[in-house]
């Protein structure tokens, strides 16, 4: 074993699938992996937010990157477009279950189908795809089973109550696939605070409207929250990914980590 620090954060050799890759966490992801080395799927619904981002992730030191239109919505398709490139290149050694949250609003009022709907997103599709992947991974002796959860797996967040719960139902699973997963193979949950992405803005501008304030209003109640004393950066959370998905992070097993600037008060 290498004890050059830099070999530790190394993922040449490595290959990754990021769902939710073309923005927010997701996108920073892709970039940090890709500039350790690691050859990156990137996976997302929209073409057009893709487009250039192979090319950026080349430029950074990704061996290669391929682009991969789909919704986890439509899960079939996406397997089967998965599928396809393990059949192509070979095994995905890291797997980072990452895609926009349900919409706001109390739990009491969310129709039974928003949690079904949610559900199917987040945990099943979860699920299918580590399922898919994870035979390769124990081929290879490595594998990384990354989830972008939300901070309100340990404190709910107000007016958040479908996230809530399926947020919660993430952990609980991933917890269990800890369990179960085979040596040199890990699942760890990334709990990102407030940070500044498209997800964050749509959420401002919803709260807004829902009390009769405006968005700069929301963002300034929830700087009040934030010893930080600022919204996170997608490239914070992306850079703690990138250590759970390198060989450094090979002892980190089943963890739900907070990157909130200290947001969360529970220990």
């Amino acid at each position: 074993m290498s004890h050059d620090p830099r070999d530790r954060m190394s993922l040449e050799g490595r290959a990754a699938l990021v769902c939710g890759a073309s923005s927010g966490i997701g996108r920073a992801t892709a970039l940090a992996l890709g500039a350790l080395g690691c050859r990156v799927v990137a996976l997302a619904r929209r073409a057009d937010r893709l487009a250039g981002l192979t090319d950026e992730l080349r430029a950074l030191g990704a061996p290669d990157a391929t682009a991969l239109v789909g919704d986890l919505d439509d899960l079939p398709s996406v397997i089967a477009a998965v599928q396809h490139e393990l059949n192509r290149r070979g095994p995905l050694h890291i797997l980072l279950n990452n895609t926009g949250g349900p919409p706001g609003g109390p739990l009491l009022d969310a129709a039974p189908s928003a949690l079904s709907v949610a559900f199917n997103r987040h945990v099943l599709a979860a699920h299918t795809l580590t399922q898919l992947l994870v035979p390769g991974m124990r081929q290879a002796g490595y594998g990384r089973v990354v989830n972008v959860l939300s901070t309100s797996v340990r404190e709910p967040i107000p007016n958040l109550g479908v996230s809530n719960t399926i947020r919660a139902a993430m952990a609980g699973w991933a917890k269990s696939l800890s369990q179960e997963l085979p040596p040199g193979v890990t699942i760890n949950n990334l709990l990102p605070g407030y940070t500044d992405t498209e997800r964050l803005d749509g959420l401002a501008q919803a709260n807004a409207a829902r009390i009769g304030s405006n968005a700069d209003a929301i963002r300034a109640a929830w700087l009040n929250q934030i010893p930080e004393g600022r919204l996170g950066r997608a490239e914070e959370p992306a850079a703690l990914i990138a250590l759970l998905c390198s060989p450094a992070g090979a002892y980190i097993r089943g963890q739900s980590i907070a990157v909130d600037g200290g947001r969360t008060r529970s220990i």
